[in-house]
């Protein structure tokens, strides 16, 4: 099935290839799933960042060194006590519909952001108690507490903002046609064929940006995305196979880009979400503890990753200032998984892992399926489209699943959006208040010799529950036809397309 479905894919790319008088105005992408929402306050998915960075500019960004930079906030301060944050706006900006952004505007997103029903944002700014428009281009934030990762939160989806005049008049239906501040606006939507934006000539840097339109293309299968990049039918692609890597960089008519990653992918267990939680992994801390010690990381990263990535067992990889040396990543131990087993007094451990369709994380849960099984737990493994598996994952019907979070500047932004307690992104409703004190005084404070022991205590409590048995960090890939130029992936993962052009 899935082969003929790369072919498909293939054929209908074919038939949609622009022509050459098209080629140096459109630039079409290859992305390795399709985005769920596109609204803001909703979306979940890492890909459906990509559309988003686009289409909707944020209140601040990151550079390479992983500053936060101006974007629509040219300016920014914090009061003393890290309870007050006070933004200067950008003049003579507006929204994709012609309506003016200005304090209000702000305002109006976050607030909306906070209270819609379905808002995937709300835990991550959460800690707002009131916003106000204290000028026409002036914004105060009141919060309930500090929390200095809440400016970092900005350089993402929480500080992408929204057109009132749009958002008001389309409620529910927003995300059919999304406006906001952004390079390229929205234009259609075909659901698991292809997403298209095009430039928006009244946007305040509709200079930087070359192409006329945006086309993102989703190809579950990493094989075919880059036939197609070969064969000229896509520009540029993301999440090249590491094993691929080698080829891109020797074929004359295509070059590759590597980034470190700032997250992490690992096993998500259901620890308290609905009847799918009442299983031996969601019920045991010991039973988690058993399936991490049989799991090779360095199995699976030189097997499917080709030895580029780093094998990993906390929010944060290796090379963090916030990793914690005292819990390094453990190699496979079989003897101490069957013995953690043996002490949970559980019998028979069976589990339901799901997974996404693409072949290499189908490969993986393989590796892990047949790793678990030498310690005496059976997985049983359940393939869905990505964002079924997202749905599911939010309402409880999973046991366990495998995923990735591509990761965020701020450490704090690694944990507390999946594992806060009440967290939007929290799937398997783990909460410990143990990690809630740890990191609220991390939050505190911009001193790293205060935050870096409050977060060795969250990593000591996640190592003792494992409601995420961390695997590995990744590097992003990227390939693109010879000619594109300006192309700089950062370490978010995220595309930016700002100076990027394509040579004659």
């Amino acid at each position: 099935m899935m082969r003929l479905r790369s072919i498909a894919t293939l054929f209908l790319l074919a038939l949609a290839a622009p022509s050459a008088a098209q080629a140096a105005s459109q630039l079409r992408i290859g992305l390795q799933d399709d985005p769920d929402s596109l609204d803001p306050a909703q979306n979940w998915t890492y890909v459906g960042r990509h559309v988003l960075q686009s289409m909707c500019d944020k209140l601040v960004d990151i550079d390479a060194n992983l500053n936060l930079v101006p974007m629509l906030a040219t300016e920014w301060h914090w009061s003393d006590d890290a309870k007050t944050l006070t933004l200067t706006l950008r003049d003579h900006v507006k929204f994709q519909d012609g309506t003016p952004f200005d304090a209000a505007a702000v305002k109006f997103s976050l607030e909306r952001e906070l209270t819609m029903p379905g808002s995937r944002r709300k835990s991550e700014i959460e800690v707002i108690q009131s916003v106000d428009a204290t000028g026409p281009l002036s914004v105060t934030i009141h919060l309930a507490k500090p929390s200095v990762p809440l400016l970092a939160a900005f350089a993402d989806r929480p500080g992408m903002m929204v057109s009132p005049k749009a958002a008001t008049e389309a409620g529910a239906q927003f995300a059919q046609h999304p406006v906001c501040v952004g390079p390229y606006r929205f234009v259609e939507r075909v659901v698991q064929d292809h997403i298209t934006l095009e430039r928006d000539p009244d946007h305040w840097r509709a200079k930087d940006y070359a192409f006329d339109r945006i086309v993102f293309v989703p190809i579950t299968d990493t094989s075919v995305r880059l036939t197609n990049l070969r064969s000229g039918q896509l520009d540029l692609i993301e999440q090249v196979l590491p094993t691929d890597m080698a080829q891109v960089k020797a074929d004359k008519t295509l070059q590759g880009f590597e980034e470190t990653g700032l997250g992490y992918s690992g096993m998500t267990f259901n620890v308290a979400n609905g009847a799918k939680a009442d299983n031996p992994a969601g019920k045991s801390a010991a039973v988690r503890k058993a399936i991490s010690l049989a799991i090779d990381r360095d199995a699976i990263n030189q097997v499917a990753f080709d030895g580029r990535f780093l094998a990993g067992n906390q929010p944060f990889p290796p090379g963090s200032p916030y990793y914690d040396a005292a819990f390094p990543v453990p190699k496979r131990d079989l003897a101490g998984a069957r013995a953690a087993l043996a002490s949970a007094g559980v019998g028979p451990v069976t589990l339901e892992l799901i997974i996404p369709t693409d072949p290499v994380r189908a490969q993986i849960g393989q590796m892990i399926q047949a790793m678990l099984a030498e310690a005496g737990i059976t997985v049983n493994l359940v393939q869905s489209e990505f964002v079924t598996l997202l749905d599911r994952a939010r309402r409880g019907d999973f046991q366990a699943d495998l995923l990735a979070w591509s990761g965020r500047v701020d450490p704090d932004l690694n944990i507390a959006p999946l594992l806060g307690c009440g967290a939007a992104g929290n799937d398997g409703h783990y909460c410990s208040q143990g990690l809630e004190a740890a990191l609220a005084t991390a939050r505190a404070t911009p001193d790293p010799a205060v935050r870096k022991p409050a977060y060795a205590k969250a990593v000591a409590v996640l190592q003792n529950d494992l409601p995420i048995v961390y695997l590995y960090h990744t590097l992003w890939l990227y390939a693109a036809k010879a000619k594109l130029q300006g192309f700089k992936p950062l370490p978010d993962g995220i595309m930016r397309l700002d100076g990027v052009s394509m040579s004659p």
